[in-house]
């Protein structure tokens, strides 16, 4: 499982995830009998992916981000892999934010059709000259691309999408029911968050205490700790995409 977040203000785009892969390994026991073991395999999986292509003058001609959740491990290949192949193989120098999601969905059906993989995908596109933010919802299996930052009239909105262990974050910010008259149950809203007037520092920060908060209440909790490892957080204005921190590679 994981944990990944993308915020949307109007200063711009922050994507951020977590670095945990857990699996279910299955095999026989020295008894010969079935075995399976849920288990931690790594703390140091990339989920927060930057898609970028420049022209021949050295300027971006896009700048996308991806925040992956869901199954990782396809045909035993981490989906950071199968990412990178996929911007190699299929992305073009006309694609934007706006064609990519389709094109990695069909790309990721093709060969593994009933994968539970999803997608955060995060941009910018210039309509009429101005930078519109673009943030899609993709999910392989479901064949599904929903974009998540328009109102049903097509206004732009702001706020956070997040997937993967949603239960911990959504429980602190989303409304809850308290049983009320008669033994109904009755919704109690939780103070709102002003997405629209968030500055962009805010964004950040949110999203690091989003999946910080869910590692360590996960931490306390008796269930499986899936979620977990170095915070990746990726930073997408209309100017520029920037890692805002990343892990790196190490020796000793």
């Amino acid at each position: 499982m994981t944990f990944v977040i993308t915020t949307y203000v109007p200063e711009g785009i922050v994507q951020a995830s977590d670095s945990r892969q857990f699996i279910t390994a299955k095999g026989t026991g020295p008894d010969g009998k079935p075995l399976k073991v849920e288990t931690i395999n790594s703390d140091n999986v990339f989920k927060t992916a930057l898609l970028k292509r420049a022209g021949d003058n050295g300027k971006p001609l896009f700048e996308v981000g991806v925040n992956t959740f869901g199954e990782d491990l396809l045909k035993k290949v981490p989906i950071a892999s199968h990412l990178r192949k996929f911007a190699e193989e299929e992305l073009a120098d006309d694609d934007d934010v706006s064609t990519i999601p389709r094109k990695m969905v069909d790309y990721f059906r093709r060969d593994f059709p009933n994968a539970d993989t999803g997608f955060h995908i995060a941009g910018y596109k210039k309509e009429e000259r101005v930078s519109v933010p673009h943030v899609y919802y993709c999910h392989v299996r479901n064949n599904e691309i929903t974009r998540t930052n328009t109102a049903p009239n097509g206004e732009l909105t702001y706020g956070a999408s997040w997937a993967g262990q949603p239960d911990i974050i959504s429980s602190i910010l989303n409304e809850s029911l308290v049983m009320g008259p008669n033994n109904q149950p009755v919704p109690v809203p939780k103070p709102p968050i002003l997405w629209d007037a968030m500055a962009l520092q805010d964004a950040i920060d949110f999203s690091i205490y989003a999946v910080r908060t869910t590692i360590d209440t996960m931490r306390f909790q008796a269930r499986q700790k899936n979620v977990g490892g170095p915070i990746d957080v990726l930073l997408i204005t209309p100017d520029s995409a920037n890692w805002i921190q990343r892990k790196t590679m190490r020796g000793e």
